[in-house]
């Protein structure tokens, strides 16, 4: 099995058609099987468009695409998403769903449908979380610390190493206990503990909690 994320969290990387093209051809008679997770699907700037397996035939039959309502209209603790996947694969992705979620609750399911017909609900997102990227970025680009470009989902990624030598860990905590500014150090996302003074920020937030926080990064 080959797992992909895109757009990806956390550095917001967009994989493109060419990138997808290349990984039908990477499993091409091989029986390999693809899981797509495609949570942040509406959630893609600087002119980069969605792509999906299940866009692409070749992979289409060979894979399992998850997508999250949490995510996309940003109530994630209602826990409800869904799956696409050919009827073979889904007949097998049901005995883990049974025992594992089961379902979820009838009223969060009915006020799901109603919203999702309408459409701008959700094909204006991109937008609306751009605005509030490059909001924040303005205010980083005026502090020492550098942004990595987010071409999807709503997180920043941003790199320190010309403010402090502090591991990405030490570096979180003190800026929450001494700053009152959260983020997420990149290095508990991989086994591979590689601390390269890269924080998580998430700027799916109101505009004066992000001008509060340029505020901040500019203290440094």
């Amino acid at each position: 099995m080959i797992i992909i994320n895109s757009p990806h969290n956390p550095t917001g990387s967009v994989l493109t058609k060419r990138d997808f093209i290349a990984l039908e051809k990477i499993i091409s008679d091989t029986g390999i099987i693809v899981l797509s997770d495609e949570v942040y699907e509406h959630l893609v700037y600087d002119d980069h468009t969605p792509q999906s397996v299940v866009s692409y035939p070749k992979l289409a039959s060979s894979a399992i695409a998850v997508f999250s309502f949490g995510k996309t209209f940003h109530v994630t603790g209602w826990k409800l998403g869904y799956v696409l996947a050919p009827e073979n694969l889904m007949h097998e992705f049901r005995k883990v769903h049974q025992f594992n979620v089961f379902s979820c609750n009838h009223p969060f399911q009915l006020a799901i449908a109603e919203y999702i017909k309408d459409e701008e609900n959700y094909l204006k997102l991109s937008a609306f979380y751009n605005k509030k990227r490059k909001l924040f970025l303005e205010m980083v680009n005026a502090s020492r610390f550098k942004a990595v470009p987010s071409k999807g989902t709503y997180f920043q990624l941003l790199n320190y190493e010309e403010i402090s030598s502090l591991p990405d860990i030490e570096m979180a905590k003190k800026m929450t206990i001494e700053n009152k500014l959260a983020s997420i150090p990149i290095s508990v996302f991989y086994h591979a503990k590689i601390d390269q003074k890269f924080l998580r920020f998430c700027f799916a937030k109101k505009d004066e909690t992000l001008k509060k926080a340029g505020e901040i990064l500019t203290q440094f």
